[in-house]
């Protein structure tokens, strides 16, 4: 079965706007874990506009799955992962001021940058997970920098889902084949939702984890936390 990582940036977000500790995105966490979560996830960006730093700490305090943080990996992130050791760190290309990963690493550009954060990952005892598209120069260069894992960038399929599903899930299914055979263990994540989910993870080879958070959330306000994530966990069967 696919694990599902519950990703509480819009939780913080909710909080954030009115200040004070409501809602708890600890208590979320630990919720969303009760519920059957199989994972955490958070972003925390340097203007603080979701996850702040205190709620890094926090997090690592009372998260039992699995802790992933994710981010630019700047030396304020790599301080917070050695601190922390999540189980996984997952490295996005995105700098500060983007409001949302959208696009994967240049595997090949920052073959260097990556390979030397890898090996210090490891060194910590962190798994380590890069966000990258479906270019398969971009997936052989994830292989040559030591990563564990690739994050697949789901926007594009996402997009294109409801035009031609088919069309959208052909290149990933490309690249989750590729990813399998180097030997690479495959995440995916971005705009998956109850409507693409399934088809998403029924269509790629050894998926073994999503992030999903705004689309989560969203449907937990109609339906409750503990039902929409039920929702979830049952497509990922």
């Amino acid at each position: 079965m696919t694990k599902l990582s519950v990703n509480v940036n819009k939780i913080a977000t909710i909080r954030n706007a009115r200040g004070g500790d409501v809602p708890s995105v600890v208590q979320v966490a630990k919720d969303c874990e009760r519920f059957g979560a199989e994972g955490i996830t958070i972003h925390p960006r340097p203007d603080e506009r979701h996850i702040t730093t205190k709620d890094v700490y926090d997090l690592e305090k009372v998260v039992t799955t699995e802790y992933n943080i994710e981010g630019y990996p700047d030396e304020r992130f790599m301080k917070l992962v050695e601190e922390t050791r999540p189980a996984q760190a997952t490295l996005v290309p995105d700098g500060p001021d983007v409001l949302t990963s959208n696009a994967g690493w240049d595997t090949i550009k920052h073959k260097s940058q990556l390979t030397e954060i890898c090996k210090q990952l490891s060194e910590w005892g962190v798994r380590s997970s890069i966000f990258v598209d479906t270019n398969p120069d971009n997936i052989k260069g994830a292989k040559e920098v030591g990563v564990d894992r690739i994050e697949l960038y789901t926007g594009p399929f996402a997009d294109n889902y409801e035009k031609d599903k088919d069309a959208a899930i052909k290149d990933y299914i490309t690249a989750a084949e590729l990813a399998n055979q180097l030997g690479l263990g495959i995440n995916a994540g971005h705009d998956l939702s109850l409507v693409n989910l399934a088809f998403f993870k029924n269509s790629i080879p050894n998926l073994e984890e999503v992030s999903i958070g705004h689309a989560l959330i969203a449907d937990a306000l109609y339906y409750g936390l503990e039902v929409t994530i039920q929702k979830y966990l049952e497509l990922l069967k």
